[in-house]
């Protein structure tokens, strides 16, 4: 479905705390260096107990919502895609629209869930509501707290992962060369155990005892089988994403992925050979930021000039499950 839309504004917040990756060498007695020349990471953002999720994403959304101009009229829905929710009830959507103290403006709040996809399903949504004639004006945002689920035994999981939120003030429009030109997704639920948190849901509960909700309260992942995984998936969706937008990889202006790991984003930019420079990588600063991964990076892209208004960008991520998904917008 074609759906167009402006984005009027857009914010991000990154966490006071910013953990080089040296830090974590001399932490868990690595060589200096070893952190980076392993997994690819500088440094990352590491969020402290205040900066909780709505927090995070309620700094994101002002920004966008100054940007946008919305201050006297609100939006009229705000779709939260976190990776992982605040608390299971209620929705993180309805923590921030308290934060904005936007409660009188009665717009419906709700999340969308995707994992890492979350972003992206969430502006899905909002842009199918637009196109319905439902919404004009949608916040949506992503913000996760990776390190709050990190085990400190698992070397790659402990260093790769950031914090971080990021939110967009999105406005239908009537435009037709803006918004959302095509979208392709896919899931393999056969893959479901190669990244999972098994605690917060109805799986383990009190009654398990202590020790078993600790265990399933880290994240767990098979690395290099999620990699495989995600490496087949993404380039049919790719191919349907530009097949139904009508249009080839060279007409790609800036790609934005998820940055799941370094050798993800490198496998990216593979697929963008001989031009894989439009791909963005922020993997070495940023980490992996769940959902908020992608919402981040394409603010950085258009705060740093990598995106621009006219641009046919490509969204393009995966998550666990396994999922796949490449949006094509027209900023």
């Amino acid at each position: 479905m074609i759906s167009n839309f402006t984005l009027a504004g857009w914010g991000l917040y990154r966490p006071q705390t910013i953990l080089p990756s040296c830090e974590m060498d001399a932490r868990f007695g690595h060589e200096k260096g070893w952190t980076f020349s392993q997994f690819g990471i500088a440094s990352r953002a590491v969020a402290n107990p205040q900066e909780t999720t709505s927090m995070m994403a309620a700094a994101a959304a002002r920004v966008a919502l100054e940007r946008a101009g919305w201050d006297e009229t609100p939006p009229d829905v705000i779709i939260g895609g976190c990776g992982v929710m605040e608390q299971p009830i209620p929705s993180t959507a309805v923590l921030v629209q308290d934060r904005l103290a936007l409660s009188a403006s009665g717009a419906v709040c709700f999340d969308v869930n995707q994992t890492c996809l979350s972003f992206l399903a969430a502006l899905d949504v909002a842009a199918m509501g637009m196109a319905a004639g439902r919404w004009r004006r949608a916040l949506v945002f992503a913000s996760d707290i990776a390190s709050a689920g990190l085990d400190p035994e698992q070397p790659k999981i402990r260093s790769i992962f950031g914090d971080g939120a990021a939110a967009f003030a999105i406005e239908a429009s009537e435009d037709p060369s803006k918004g959302v030109m095509a979208q392709a997704s896919v899931t393999h639920g056969e893959h479901n155990a190669l990244a999972q948190l098994r605690a917060g849901g109805t799986r383990l509960r009190v009654t398990e005892g202590y020790d078993a909700l600790v265990a399933g309260s880290f994240f767990e992942m098979d690395a290099f089988g999620i990699f495989k995984a995600a490496a087949k998936a993404l380039p049919g969706v790719i191919e349907r994403a530009l097949e139904d937008a009508e249009i080839s990889a060279d007409d790609i202006d800036c790609v934005i992925c998820h940055q799941a790991s370094a050798p993800g984003v490198e496998h990216v930019k593979r697929l963008f050979e001989p031009a894989s420079e439009r791909v963005v990588d922020v993997f070495a600063t940023n980490g992996n930021q769940i959902a908020a991964s992608i919402p981040c990076t394409l603010v950085q892209a258009l705060e740093s000039g990598r995106a621009r208004p006219g641009d046919t960008v490509l969204l393009l991520g995966t998550a666990a499950g396994i999922s796949a998904t490449a949006m094509v917008i027209k900023l």
